[in-house]
C-alpha cells in the first residue's frame, strides 16, 4: 500500500512552516513527551547540513502540541569535531544550532564519549541484537532531519542511514562499517601521506613509500578513499557496499521498534561525499531540488532518490558511484517492513 509522500520545491523553501502543517506528518507527536529530532550538526569546512533556520519550524509545531523537542545526534568513531560530546557540541553551536535558533536544546545520544548505548534484540540476518544510543531508546518518538545526498559506501544517504546509522553507537557504528573495510592497489601509491593524515584510526603507515593498512585498526569509515586523489584505495563492491545497507537497514529497524517517527529529507547541496567529512571540495553538483516529507522513511528515501534522478535529467546516483547499487538499502527496508517503496507525491 503506498503512502503520501509531500514535495515542497526549494523556491518555496520559505513556505516550510505551512508546508509541514499541511502535510500532516505531526500526528505521531502526544503532549508531555520527548521527542528527539534526529539531525546532523555539521562538520567542519563543510556546508553539507540542515541550516539551523529549517529546524525552527518544526521544533515550532512540535512545541504547538506540548510535547518536549530536543535537537539530538551521535558521536562519530573517526576523531574529528563530532566524535564526543563536549565538541561535538560546540561545533553545533558554532553551527548556529542553539536554543534561541532553534527553539529547543540539544542532548548528544550516545554520552560523553559515545559509550552511552542500549541493546535491542532484532534478530535479523546480520545482528541478533544492535547497539543504540542511549538517548535516542529513552525518546517517546522522532522525528528525522536528513540532508539527502551522494555516499562513497552506500550511494546515497537519506532517513534510512540517518536513522540506522547515525544513531548507532559507535560500537554499532564499528559493527556496521565492518564489512567496508577498503582495499589497496598500491601501484596506484606515490607515497604521499596524505592517507595517513587523514586516517583517525592510525590504521595506515607508509613503508618504503608505500601505503600499508593494520586492517585489525581499521574502522572502514572511508576517509582514506575520499583523500586520496590517486584512487589508490577501493571497495570490494559484490560484497562491502550491499552489506552495510542492510546493516544500516537493519539498525534502523531496532531504532524504529515499537517507536513513532515521521522524516523530513533536505534535497539541497547534494554532494558526491557524505557529510562527515572536513571537505571544502564537497561542492553541490546539481542544483537544489526541494524538501520531502513524510510518515514512511522508504517512502520518503525512494521519492527524494527519484526527484534528484528527475532534477538531473538521468540516474545522478549511477553517474557519481557506477559501482554502487544504493537501492538495496530501500529494497531491504522494504523487505522488513519498515516502508513501501511505492508512494503518491502530493506537490505543494
Amino acid at each position: 500500500m503506498s503512502s503520501k509522500v509531500y514535495f515542497l520545491p526549494w523556491d518555496k523553501k520559505d513556505e516550510l512552516y505551512n508546508f509541514l502543517k499541511a502535510a500532516r506528518i505531526f500526528n505521531h507527536v502526544k503532549a508531555r513527551n520527548f521527542l528527539a529530532i534526529k539531525i546532523h550538526f555539521g562538520e567542519e569546512n563543510n556546508e553539507g547540513y540542515i541550516k539551523p533556520k529549517y529546524v525552527a519550524p518544526v521544533v515550532k509545531i512540535i512545541r504547538e502540541k506540548t510535547a518536549y523537542p530536543f535537537l539530538t545526534d551521535a558521536s562519530t568513531i573517526y576523531v574529528g569535531k563530532r566524535s564526543d560530546a563536549y565538541h561535538h557540541l560546540l561545533i553545533a553551536n558554532k553551527h548556529g544550532f542553539t536554543v534561541d535558533m532553534c527553539g529547543c536544546p540539544i542532548i548528544i545520544a550516545d554520552g560523553l564519549r559515545g559509550a552511552a548505548e542500549k541493546t535491542i534484540e532484532v534478530n535479523l540476518k546480520h545482528f541478533q541484537t544492535v547497539a543504540i544510543s542511549q538517548e535516542i531508546c529513552n525518546a517517546d518518538s522522532f522525528m528525522f532531519m536528513s540532508h539527502f545526498k551522494g555516499h562513497e559506501i552506500t550511494g546515497f544517504g537519506g532517513a534510512l542511514k540517518n536513522i540506522g546509522m547515525g544513531c548507532g553507537s559507535k560500537a554499532g557504528k564499528y559493527a556496521m562499517h565492518h564489512s567496508s573495510k577498503p582495499t589497496i592497489n598500491n601501484k596506484r601509491c606515490i607515497g604521499c601521506g596524505n592517507c595517513v593524515r587523514h586516517c583517525y584510526q592510525q590504521a595506515l603507515l607508509l613503508v618504503d613509500k608505500k601505503v600499508v593498512m593494520d586492517k585489525k585498526k581499521c574502522a572502514g569509515c572511508g576517509q582514506c578513499i575520499v583523500n586520496c586523489i590517486f584512487k589508490t584505495f577501493g571497495l570490494k563492491w559484490s560484497e562491502g557496499p550491499s552489506t552495510v545497507q542492510e546493516k544500516i537497514v537493519e539498525y534502523a529497524f531496532g531504532v524504529l521498534k515499537n517507536k513513532k517517527s515521521s522524516y523530513i529529507n533536505f534535497l539541497n547541496h547534494i554532494s558526491k561525499y557524505c557529510d562527515c567529512f572536513s571537505l571544502p571540495k564537497n561542492k553541490p553538483l546539481m542544483e537544489d531540488v526541494g524538501i520531502v516529507a513524510g510518515v514512511d522513511p522508504v517512502a520518503v528515501d525512494q521519492a527524494s532518490y527519484d526527484l534528484v534522478n528527475k532534477a538531473y535529467g538521468k540516474n545522478f546516483f549511477k553517474k557519481i558511484y557506477s559501482e554502487i547499487d544504493p537501492t538495496i538499502q530501500l529494497k531491504y527496508a522494504e523487505e522488513l517492513g519498515l516502508g513501501a517503496r511505492d508512494y503518491e507525491l502530493v506537490n505543494y
